[in-house]
């Protein structure tokens, strides 16, 4: 017979446990959120410091920036469109390959093959950003001249293909996962119904898993916006307003780093772009983050 006053005693230590791991886990979380505030407080207030010196007339309506420069100019858009011109080339690569090798894993690979070929497409996202950078300048720049020869020594392409081998697993990964819970009976029911395999995969199967698919790529959009050391050794830091790979550009990161490493006095106007520039970063991964929140749900209602 168990003894009652043990028992009360073996209760009171659980209780006391249970309530030390509940504010232990209280304590993590609040750190986490007051660890996201001072951030995003400290940047808007330096933000708000920088466009007390410059309009915002200056920072959305020039097209040239070189807060550097004796001529000073604060049109945040050639940077912008740094940052955009090579996320898309990194997307442009990463999800095709991506998306295809996600249905292979999930659909055609055998399981040896599958639980070999997953975690080795997932070593890619393992590699030092920093080797990825000196493989676009020393390797992938050499090669892509030889195929255009006014390619710059310092350009958007090799980065941005760079940065779209870099970012295949997060793609493949997340959509192989997706495409793998799709139930099982939907794919009977449309080989019932007299469909082939591709077109259970394209119609049935792709579409049911869209939700998670598209968050894959969302996540892999932000994973190339703000991707820094890539771009700082490979694409130069000269912004400029253009569409052409070709040629070198500034990313936003990239500028971070510039002024970050440099020899700029800190809170002088120069030194204060940074923050400008990371506010700007920070409200477009904050609208790429909310737009992917609204399309999988979108997708979730239309085929959930």
């Amino acid at each position: 017979m168990v003894d009652p006053s043990r028992s009360s005693l073996i209760r009171a230590r659980t209780t006391t446990g249970e309530r030390l791991t509940e504010r232990l886990l209280l304590a993590c979380g609040l750190l986490s959120v007051l660890t996201t505030a001072a951030i995003v407080g400290v940047l808007l207030l330096e933000t708000l410091e920088f466009f007390s010196e410059v309009s915002l007339a200056q920072f959305f309506g020039d097209t040239q920036w070189t807060p550097l420069f004796a001529d000073k100019h604060f049109g945040i858009w050639p940077l912008v469109a740094g940052t955009l011109l090579t996320s898309a080339i990194a997307i442009a690569v990463a999800l095709p390959f991506g998306l295809l090798a996600a249905v292979y894993l999930a659909e055609f690979a055998r399981p040896g093959v599958r639980r070999v070929l997953k975690p080795t497409l997932e070593l890619l996202a393992g590699v030092p950003t920093i080797v990825y950078g000196y493989f676009a300048l020393v390797a992938l720049t050499p090669l892509l001249q030889r195929l255009i020869p006014e390619l710059a020594g310092f350009n958007a392409l090799s980065p941005g293909l760079a940065m779209g081998i870099m970012i295949i697993p997060m793609i493949s990964s997340l959509s192989e996962d997706a495409i793998h819970a799709v139930p099982r009976t939907l794919r009977e029911a449309a080989y019932a119904l007299g469909a082939s395999r591709l077109q259970t995969i394209f119609r049935i199967v792709l579409p049911t898993a869209m939700s998670g698919i598209a968050a894959s790529v969302v996540l892999a959009v932000s994973r190339a916006v703000g991707e820094t050391m890539i771009v700082a050794i490979a694409a130069g830091q000269q912004p400029r307003l253009t569409a052409d790979p070709r040629v070198p550009v500034e990313t936003m990161t990239a500028y971070i780093v510039q002024v970050g490493l440099g020899d700029t006095p800190t809170g002088t106007l120069e030194y204060r772009t940074i923050f400008a520039v990371g506010a700007a970063l920070f409200l477009m991964t904050f609208v790429i983050n909310l737009a992917s929140q609204r399309l999988a749900r979108r997708f979730r209602g239309a085929y959930g």
